[in-house]
């Protein structure tokens, strides 16, 4: 049945930027991600050209990986906006990965290196897991003999929501943990969140994108109970294999005796 506009606001008042399911969403414009990224590199003059929202990328080994928001800037880079809330994880080699597999699916037969697009890797979290009490953490590729900074075009990121030192990134990163965010510093972000909370068309897409993901988890439940079903029948049934084996090898002893 329908949801009435009021029933499908209440069903995303709760979501949050930081939440994967609204990010999907909320990241796909363009502007959006505009504003964030001119933050976050402290480049008022970024422009990105196009995003992919929940991109999967598979690399030639064959495993995917899911990437946020995908983003491709005026000059060319590849920039990669992952939120997490899950601290269950090895996020520097999440990171490594992400960063490989845009990597490999931007590259082409009989192209130089040199010509290998720029990636920048934002990590955005939900906790500080680097544990040094800043907002915002830079990776540096340095050369350990000399201390020269070396640059491979990987750009890696972290940035938090746990703590404040009091700068405009700072000040985004509070956005994301909101449920209501109204901050003019950030004009579109913030008008693009009351969008998906609000307008009617805005808490459809909201509900659809619920929905789906609801359905792959129901689906992923089933399977997963359909896998356990089949684990526990094979177990029984080498319990009665190997009862039957016992029974076996006690009748030939007996035989033997005989």
């Amino acid at each position: 049945m329908e949801l009435t506009l009021e029933q499908k606001r209440e069903k995303v008042k709760d979501l949050r930027p930081i939440d994967d399911v609204f990010f999907e969403v909320l990241a796909s414009k363009p502007a959006v991600c505009q504003e964030m990224l001119r933050t976050i590199l402290e480049d008022p003059a970024l422009i990105v050209e196009d995003v992919i929202p929940q991109s999967s990328e598979r690399n030639i080994y064959g495993r995917s990986v899911r990437l946020d928001a995908l983003c491709t800037l005026g000059d060319g880079t590849r920039v990669n906006i992952e939120v997490q809330r899950s601290d269950n994880d090895n996020h520097l080699k999440r990171v490594r990965f992400n960063a490989a597999s845009i990597t490999v699916k931007e590259s082409y037969t009989g192209e130089n290196f040199e010509d290998l697009a720029n990636v920048i890797i934002v990590y955005i979290s939900e906790f500080d897991f680097l544990g040094g009490g800043k907002t915002i953490y830079h990776v540096d590729k340095v050369l350990r003999e000399t201390g020269k900074v070396i640059d491979d075009g990987l750009q890696e990121i972290f940035v938090n929501t746990v703590n404040d030192d009091g700068s405009d990134i700072a000040d985004l990163m509070s956005c994301f943990t909101r449920k209501q965010v109204n901050n003019p510093k950030f004009p579109v972000f913030s008008a693009s969140v009351d969008e998906l909370k609000q307008s009617e068309g805005g808490v459809t897409v909201m509900c659809k994108v619920m929905e789906h993901y609801e359905n792959i988890a129901r689906e992923e439940g089933i399977a997963k109970g359909r896998a356990e079903e089949r684990r526990l029948i094979a177990k029984e049934m080498q319990k009665k294999d190997d009862e039957l084996a016992a029974l076996r090898a006690q009748l030939e002893a007996l035989t033997r005796k005989a």
